[in-house]
């Protein structure tokens, strides 16, 4: 009877968590409100460096994925952001390019590439807050001036005494 009961309230994988917009039947979610159509994400599969045996000649592990940024539905202000996240991995036609050989796995390496995108849109979408400036306190003018006058007074110490 209780397991019924749960089995009644478990969510349906197959329905999207409330508040998310339904993706496009090929797109994929990189962030809430944040979806691309899978033909615009690119990944290929290369040969990979490092530890591995005679896996690694023979195997292609290593995923590219490439993307085009504009292709990525951002703000005007997000997508400054996202250029300078990632700076080092646009190249000059303006793609995104992810890399990921952490594992001798394509499938997980892809994964891989994928949560990376995904990290780089979540933050390009989060807003720096701005900084507002404050006063020094009374304290610390004050202790810094003490310890001016300190040096100061250490430095003079050092020098010949005068001989007029």
């Amino acid at each position: 009877m209780l397991w019924a009961n749960r089995l009644e309230h478990q969510p349906d994988p197959s329905r999207p968590p409330l508040g998310v917009p339904n993706p496009p039947s090929d797109g994929v979610v990189l962030a809430p409100g944040v979806v691309v159509s899978g033909s615009d994400i690119r990944i290929s599969f290369v040969r990979s460096s490092g530890p591995g045996g005679q896996n690694v000649n023979k195997r292609s592990t290593k995923a590219q994925l490439r993307i085009r940024v504009d292709d990525i539905p951002l703000s005007e202000r997000a997508r400054t952001r996202l250029f300078r996240l990632g700076r080092s991995a646009i190249n000059s036609e303006g793609e995104l390019v992810l890399s990921a050989d952490d594992t001798r796995s394509q499938s997980r390496n892809r994964r891989a590439c994928m949560d990376r995108l995904r990290e780089i849109v979540m933050r390009a979408l989060i807003e720096p807050k701005a900084r507002k400036a404050t006063r020094p306190t009374k304290g610390s003018i004050r202790r810094r001036l003490e310890s001016k006058k300190h040096r100061a007074e250490t430095k003079r110490r050092r020098r010949p005494p005068d001989q007029t």
